[in-house]
């Protein structure tokens, strides 16, 4: 099965988020964060801390989501050269043959980790932070996307 994508920034940039909140590290920090937030939103109702702290704490929650949903996919994005190129990408028996203008490259099934899949893409990873899109939107229909997925499934062992 072979396909002919580029990428689109808003799917990328929703794609970039999807990796990011599936980071373990992430995840974390998140519910961390939250169940902060949450205990000191009941102390300031119950008047054991001042405003002043509250406020202060409010505002930096308010910038880590900013930066984790906003500002560090749009770095990404913005560094790499990769999202603005075109790409011709063979799921073939042997792996994955990536060919753009430069030239191409084959991977074996075996190189891969692992994929999981989101609303626009199947993120296909090399290892916890290599990973490559894969668009969901460049298969022809839906009978294209279930053999990937299939495909997919079958080939890559997590």
């Amino acid at each position: 099965m072979t396909i002919q994508f580029g990428y689109n920034k808003k799917q990328v940039l929703d794609g970039l988020r999807g990796h990011f909140f599936g980071r373990p590290e992430i995840k974390i920090l998140v519910i961390l964060i939250n169940v902060f937030a949450i205990l000191s939103a009941i102390l300031f109702a119950l008047k054991r801390i001042q405003p002043l702290p509250f406020l202060i704490f409010s505002v930096l929650w308010f910038f880590l989501w900013i930066s984790i949903r906003r500002l560090l996919p749009l770095s990404i994005y913005k560094k790499s050269a990769t999202f603005q190129d075109t790409f011709i990408l063979s799921l073939e028996d042997r792996g994955i043959l990536l060919e753009t203008k430069k030239g191409q490259q084959l991977w074996e099934w075996s190189d891969f980790s692992g994929f999981k899949e989101t609303a626009y893409f199947f993120h296909v990873y090399f290892d916890a932070r290599s990973f490559f899109l894969i668009p969901k939107d460049s298969f022809k229909d839906i009978t294209e996307i279930q053999a990937a997925r299939k495909l997919l499934k079958e080939r890559i062992k997590k």
